[in-house]
């Protein structure tokens, strides 16, 4: 544990924590009780603001707080069409960093945090992006791979890895999609990553809310299991969707068609269609996450949910990650 700390020692200085360990913003599962759990073993706890509405997001930030006196972060998705409102709600409640997600951020949001000094984390693709962001003054980028859960890309962790990391050292970056085990987390901080994102692993922690047969799905699957959605048609840009293949991803299909076909007779413009789409998964999802219904219900998850074998508290994943690379660093 000495050992590694060198490689540690960049994202934890940029996070403040004791671990460069990023938790990813799940819909209805990254809230209070995860989030401050995530930030009490060491890690960075991140609230999912989704679909949510301003004055939610604020109950949930300052429930958040009381629960934690470590830094907490804000997953903002960039299509909300209340943007505005909730960047003011994070500033206000000063939020330590703010997530951007579902595009690229405006260079303005960026500088509103930067005034108030929240640090701003977005996501990259490409290279391209990722210098475009740099040079937007985005403090810190997290590039996610296609064996995510959720919304993905179509690349690799691997490739994107190798595309990214040696061309950009000014700024942090956090690598995401795939992550399980600390064996490939040293492999990433070897090629120069500041730290990791991980979602899925926390999917079945004892302080996750998710319903047990949501957990119990997640144990008994394996990586095949996690299939990406299938876009119908490219009028409508789907972004792809990872989960637990069920009867919810049929429905999407049928969604998809119907959404379509009010899009072509004018009923809905495309940004509209977008919505809806984003409102379907995020109704979906809390059928399977709250209610329990894993049929009807999408099960978001990464190919990494063959690493989840256990319900396990948030401090014991997080530690056995640690002490895994540890263990591989000085073999």
């Amino acid at each position: 544990m000495i050992d590694i700390r060198k490689l540690l020692k960049k994202g934890s200085d940029f996070l403040g924590c004791q671990f460069p360990i990023i938790g990813g913003a799940m819909t209805w599962v990254s809230e209070k009780n995860l989030v401050s759990a995530i930030s009490n073993a060491g890690g960075l706890g991140v609230i999912a603001c989704g679909a949510m509405e301003p004055s939610h997001l604020e109950n949930e930030i300052i429930s958040t707080q009381k629960l934690t006196k470590n830094p907490i972060g804000v997953n903002l998705i960039l299509m909300h069409p209340k943007i505005e409102k909730l960047i003011e709600i994070c500033i206000e409640n000063k939020i330590h960093f703010i997530v951007f997600a579902g595009g690229i951020p405006k260079k303005k949001y960026i500088n509103q945090f930067k005034a108030k000094r929240i640090k701003t984390i977005a996501f990259a693709s490409t290279l391209f992006i990722a210098n475009r962001l740099k040079n937007f003054g985005i403090d810190a980028l997290i590039i996610e791979g296609s064996e995510a859960g959720g919304h993905i890309g179509p690349v690799s962790t691997n490739v994107l890895a190798q595309e990214i990391l040696p061309f950009i050292s000014e700024i942090p970056i956090f690598v995401a999609g795939g992550i399980g085990r600390g064996e490939s987390f040293l492999n990433y901080l070897r090629q120069g990553a500041a730290g990791c994102q991980i979602g899925t692993r926390f999917v079945c922690a004892s302080e996750s809310v998710a319903h047990d047969n949501f957990k119990n799905i997640f144990i008994k699957s394996e990586a095949r299991s996690a299939q990406v959605s299938i876009q119908l048609d490219d009028r409508l840009p789907v972004i792809p969707v990872r989960a637990i293949k069920n009867k919810a991803s049929v429905l999407f299909l049928e969604k998809q068609k119907e959404v379509l076909k009010n899009l072509e007779q004018g009923n809905v413009s495309l940004k509209e269609a977008q919505l809806t789409i984003e409102k379907f998964w995020s109704g979906s999802l809390k059928k399977a996450v709250i209610d329990g219904d894993i049929e009807n219900g999408s099960l978001m998850a990464g190919q990494s949910v063959s690493m989840v074998k256990k319900i396990q508290p948030v401090k014991e994943i997080i530690e056995e990650i640690i002490q895994q690379a540890s263990h591989e660093y000085n073999k």
